[in-house]
């Protein structure tokens, strides 16, 4: 039944004349045999070779707290803004901060105020797998809002930014505006000086 499911959670094999308590020992048991792999209290997935599909990281991160999206250096280096791989996936959510370590990745989820909590559209991953993640002007904005000195020109030229063709700097500037932050003002000047300048190299 969840064969198909690259991530479940424990009420998807309680049904209502099932004891749950029962279904808990079970899924125990499969822990402890090898046949699932334990995410976070109440999500797993089939480990190994039981699973028909491996869950995208990114599909396991917005599983694990609902209220989030991927952003920050996860979202960039999805987009390809940034040369670097990304082995952490960074998630922002409304709830509490929180790090999580699974055999299948290490998710951290870092907290934001209601009125920043936006900017994000639902992606396909492939294998009929979708997330939330984070535009690539936002992504890089929350990098700047949850970095401290990081609307330093810098700091951002240090990120060494690649394709950003497919920043909207008007979207940056909109952003930031909206935010009222000073230091988001800042840092959108930057971005469209770095965007500007790798316009100008590939001319």
């Amino acid at each position: 039944m969840v064969g198909n499911e690259p991530v479940f959670r424990t009420g998807f094999l309680a049904s209502g004349k099932e004891n749950l308590a029962e279904v808990r020992m079970q899924l125990s048991r499969w822990v402890k045999t090898g046949k699932l792999i334990k995410l976070k209290k109440g999500l797993y997935t089939l480990a190994q070779p039981y699973r028909k599909v491996t869950p995208n990281p990114f599909l396991i991160a917005n599983a694990m707290k609902k209220a989030s999206y991927v952003s920050m250096q996860s979202a960039m280096g999805h987009y390809g803004m940034i040369p670097e791989h990304v082995p952490t996936v960074t998630s922002v959510t409304t709830q509490r901060p929180e790090q999580v370590k699974t055999p299948l990745g290490h998710f951290v989820f870092r907290h934001v105020k209601k009125n920043w909590f936006h900017g994000y559209r639902q992606t396909d991953l492939g294998s009929g797998q979708q997330a939330f993640i984070a535009t690539p002007e936002k992504a890089l904005l929350d990098l700047v809002y949850l970095t401290p000195g990081a609307d330093n020109y810098d700091f951002l030229r240090e990120l060494r930014l690649q394709n950003l063709e497919q920043l909207d700097v008007g979207v940056v500037r909109k952003l930031a505006d909206k935010s009222g932050s000073v230091k988001l003002l800042r840092a959108a000047k930057f971005i469209a000086k770095l965007a500007g300048q790798e316009a100008g190299e590939e001319l």
